[in-house]
């Protein structure tokens, strides 16, 4: 199959997925989309949204629909590394064991990820990174395709741990969900309310997926489209009156990977600057660091990268 005929069948896929979700998901077509795209450009995704807005249930569809293994791991202050990566015991023939944790699957949903100290969250950089954990001297490596889909609560600041600058950086997108509206609310009591459960369907499985995250890859990008997002990136470390420090290279990659997906997944056989522009604000939510200006006239990143883009 050529890489123009993997694309169309993309899209094709890409229409049956969100028709599944929807089963499921009412309303957040931004936040579907967002979660789409990481699972097709292999990258992992940040959910930032106050409780209630169903963003376990929206990873929990999602995997269903893909046909993939999925470990939910609720962080909580006590939680240890080897809860997330697994350990080694003595067998009854006292060899040593190693017991996976709930790492080893394809999607892994780190729910409240903000909740837990600093050393357990590391347990994830070497397994978001790597796709491999290291226990005890040896390496495991995860299953493919391995995505983090993690959740955090934007409110509540007693008891969290702000995620280190390295461990923001190995998110591709910092996706926010929104309240649903006043329609979509009435849809949401009107369905969660009765005995009855919708299923979603499966639409595709792991090999799949791998195959259009290297027709992706492959897609071909014109020198202006790269360098429009270079210059996006840069533009962040500039001396700007809003801006503590700005994003690093890995933003430019992700620009440009998210871009190639943004335009696969409509039709596109080549991104182009429009394409930038749609993930540049899941891309550059968390690598931008606002500085006291910022934060004392009330000027959101978001509202920073909306005057990068103009």
């Amino acid at each position: 199959m050529t890489d123009r005929e993997q694309i169309d069948l993309l899209v094709e896929k890409y229409g049956a997925l969100r028709q599944e979700m929807a089963k499921v998901i009412v309303g957040q077509t931004e936040a579907v989309d967002s979660l789409l795209l990481s699972v097709f450009t292999g990258g992992h995704c940040l959910l930032l949204g106050v409780p209630g807005l169903a963003k376990t249930l929206m990873v929990n569809t999602l995997a269903q629909t893909l046909g993939l293994t999925f470990s939910r791991i609720q962080f909580t202050p006590d939680l240890m590394p080897s809860d997330i990566t697994g350990s080694e015991i003595l067998d009854q023939n006292r060899n040593f064991k190693f017991i996976q944790g709930p790492v080893f699957s394809n999607i892994i949903l780190a729910d409240e990820i903000n909740r837990t100290p600093p050393k357990t969250q590391a347990a994830l950089l070497e397994a978001m990174q790597e796709k491999k954990v290291t226990v005890s001297g040896s390496s495991y490596a995860l299953p493919n395709p391995f995505f983090v889909l993690a959740t955090q609560n934007p409110i509540e600041q007693e008891g969290t741990y702000p995620l280190p600058e390295a461990q923001l950086d190995r998110f591709m997108f910092n996706v926010r969900l929104d309240y649903p509206s006043f329609e979509e609310e009435v849809q949401i009591v009107r369905q969660t309310t009765v005995n009855q459960t919708v299923q979603p369907s499966k639409v595709l499985d792991g090999s799949e997926i791998l195959s259009f995250q290297e027709a992706i890859r492959r897609m071909p990008v014109a020198d202006n489209v790269v360098e429009y997002a270079v210059r996006l990136v840069t533009s962040t470390r500039s001396q700007n009156k809003y801006i503590s420090w700005g994003a690093g290279p890995r933003a430019s990659q992700y620009l440009i990977m998210g871009a190639r997906c943004y335009a696969a997944m409509h039709g596109k056989y080549s991104p182009d600057a429009e394409d930038v522009r749609a993930v540049a604000f899941n891309v550059l939510r968390h690598r931008i660091v606002r500085n006291y200006y910022a934060e004392a006239e009330g000027i959101s990143t978001d509202q920073i990268i909306n005057e990068l883009l103009k």
